[in-house]
């Protein structure tokens, strides 16, 4: 899977590559699966345009699997807790959904995103996956139960613009 890498613009700053298993399963059983090169430091992968409302994650699987309950909500994947704490703010986000990972390291990414919103005055809503992370949730549970997560802690109103229905 080949990912590119963008600022702010859309200018592709990096590409980052994951080998995935033959029969699509999993990453491939290989030393280091992932691999990036280029300038990934307050970047990621995107996955629609900016707007006032976006949500963000670790890793693209995450981001892709919470698209399947939220298809247009714009979306960010820093490709690491350590890069997702340090994504840049596009001008004019309001409020920020972070689709943090559940481990020591995604709760670290939050707190620090969190504090770097404060002064920005963006809201961070955190969004908890059952297990890992969505991508687990989502292989787990099927579609419909990470969305029903998903509508518990999503503010009300964007709940009912950007959840599918069904």
């Amino acid at each position: 899977m080949i990912a590119a890498v963008t600022d702010l613009d859309g200018s592709v700053t990096a590409v980052h590559r994951t080998w995935l298993a033959l029969d699509g399963s999993d990453k491939a059983p290989v030393a280091y699966p992932r691999r990036a090169m280029g300038y990934l430091l307050g970047n990621g992968v995107r996955f629609g345009r900016n707007g006032p409302m976006m949500m963000a994650g670790e890793g693209i699987e995450t981001m892709l699997s919470l698209r399947q309950a939220m298809p247009i909500m714009p979306a960010i994947a820093g490709l690491s807790a350590a890069h997702l704490a340090v994504i840049l703010f596009p001008a004019g986000l309001r409020r920020l959904y972070v689709a943090r990972d559940n481990d020591p390291a995604g709760a670290g990414a939050l707190k620090t995103l969190t504090e770097r919103a404060i002064p920005a005055r963006i809201e961070i809503v955190p969004l908890e996956p059952r297990l890992g992370d969505f991508n687990d949730d989502l292989v787990a549970f099927g579609r419909a139960r990470p969305a029903a997560g998903l509508r518990a802690q999503l503010r009300t109103a964007d709940a009912g613009h950007f959840l599918t229905q069904g």
